[in-house]
């Protein structure tokens, strides 16, 4: 197995998702969190659980990155979904100080945050905001236990993600079953990230997608691994079977579609990132409308230099 990373491009799938949706007081009953919960928990009583963390690394690596990059201290941090703790573990080897955090692990759930209003100097999230229901509620809570000048720096899966995988599911099963069914879960896309951020709240906003490729031996070992991440499939129209002929199929169409030379396939995950922060009176704020002195007009008459009238 090997990972790469490649900037973004146009996307590349079939399908972009089959949303069979519910709604439960006006949010959206997309996945279900039971079911998700103990996918994870499976996945974590694994003797070799260790070898599917290599996608969280990465995310945790690159977003302890982006920490990093806003210059204060955070007196106190809050870890959404922090699983293993694959940021934490970032930030403790990038300490200059090479002093420990200290840390306390609470069980809640991402949509249900236990905290007070106005509590935290930063909030962080990887991989976990996805497989929430109510997206924008979270992002309000997650605003809300923010000190005003807080900031949230998250990275979630989303856009075309495991379109190799979905795209030959979908060809073996209209081949062999005449129909298809959904078994990769609905993304987020980037372009609705921002509006999202903003009706939470959050200003100053900074939104940007990784596309992370990782290549495996076949098909096969691609559902194993996202099966011992815990990232298997969880909503609620997904189909609980998968008969072995399709599974062979999609295989054999994954390997001729997107093979490599090598007799490897690519799974591409692309990786959204978002930074958003809490209003307070101190932060920029733009000028007022027609408050400017210079016209967009005037413009295209910077490079008009005036002609020396000693040299005419």
């Amino acid at each position: 197995m090997s990972l790469s990373v490649k900037s973004p491009r146009s996307l590349r799938c079939l399908w972009r998702g089959w949303r069979g949706l519910s709604s439960q007081g006006g949010v959206m009953n997309v996945f279900d969190r039971s079911m998700k919960r103990r996918q994870k928990q499976w996945a974590s009583s694994l003797l070799d659980s260790d070898k599917y963390d290599y996608l969280r690394d990465e995310v945790g690596s690159r977003l302890a990155d982006r920490v990093y990059d806003v210059s204060r201290t955070f007196p106190l941090a809050l870890d959404v979904g922090c699983g293993k703790s694959h940021i934490a573990e970032h930030l403790s080897k990038r300490n200059r100080k090479k002093c420990e955090m200290p840390t306390q692990c609470v069980l809640a759930d991402e949509e249900f945050l236990p905290f007070k209003e106005n509590t935290f100097d930063l909030a962080l999230s990887s991989l976990s905001l996805h497989w929430i229901n109510d997206l924008p509620g979270a992002l309000r809570q997650i605003h809300q236990v923010l000190k005003p000048d807080g900031v949230f720096i998250g990275a979630m899966v989303g856009g075309e993600t495991l379109y190799e995988l979905r795209c030959s599911l979908q060809l073996a099963e209209l081949e062999r079953e005449g129909g298809f069914a959904p078994h990769i879960s609905p993304y987020t896309a980037v372009t609705d990230l921002g509006n999202l951020l903003g009706r939470a709240g959050f200003n100053m906003l900074t939104v940007d997608i990784d596309e992370v490729q990782v290549h495996y031996p076949g098909m096969l070992e691609v559902m194993r691994d996202l099966q011992g991440m815990g990232e298997s499939n969880c909503a609620w129209n997904r189909k609980s079977l998968l008969h072995r002929d399709t599974i062979l199929a999609a295989a054999a169409i994954y390997k001729e579609m997107y093979g490599n030379e090598d007799g490897s396939v690519p799974a591409t995950f692309q990786i959204l990132y978002m930074i958003g922060w809490k209003p307070h009176e101190s932060q920029a704020k733009p000028a007022k409308r027609g408050s400017a002195n210079v016209s967009f007009a005037d413009l295209s008459k910077i490079s008009k230099f005036p002609t020396d009238p000693q040299k005419s």
